[in-house]
């Protein structure tokens, strides 16, 4: 921290390494499946009773408000990486807020509770995260709550939720 530097807008260094491509673009395009679905939902309603599909898109409209420009050049090179079927991306640094952790744990909360919502099925073409995508988004999310309270970067080869994904692809 910098002399005269509230502790509040101190930044955190977050590094995410061996990201397999292919399971991230699945785990982003079940993610764009699912936002895109409820955003009708929330559009077809009359009432706007407080429910999953509207808590998870006023979420995330929020989370892209406070924290969309911190993850602007990441998002480019996972296009990048796609668009050139690289395997894995070695590593993507983010500089986040240190209490940014809130935050991310209500996102997971909300996908989580979006995953329970699919698999309840009712007027939804979009199905719960697959094991494998949701594993990745368990670890993608995990690793920046473990780094902003200092803990270390698990390459995801070498995580607990990889092995989970490797098990779910196997059954």
């Amino acid at each position: 921290m910098t002399p005269g530097e509230e502790p509040e807008h101190r930044l955190v260094d977050i590094t995410l390494l061996d990201i397999p491509v292919t399971l991230w673009a699945r785990t982003d395009d079940e993610l764009k499946d699912l936002r895109r679905e409820f955003a009708l939902i929330v559009l077809s309603r009359e009432n706007h009773v407080p429910d999953v599909p509207s808590q998870l898109m006023h979420l995330i409209d929020e989370l892209q408000a406070s924290y969309g420009a911190f993850g602007n050049s990441q998002a480019e090179r996972f296009e990048r990486a796609r668009t050139e079927d690289d395997p894995v991306i070695d590593r993507l640094e983010w500089r986040l807020p240190h209490d940014s952790e809130d935050d991310i744990k209500r996102l997971a909360t909300a996908l989580d509770e979006a995953d329970e919502y699919c698999r309840q099925g009712q007027h939804l073409l979009t199905l719960t995260s697959s094991p494998a995508t949701k594993a990745f988004r368990d670890w993608f999310l995990d690793e920046f709550c473990v780094q902003l309270r200092g803990g270390p970067p698990t390459p995801w080869p070498l995580s607990p939720y990889a092995a989970i994904a490797r098990e779910a692809v196997t059954e």
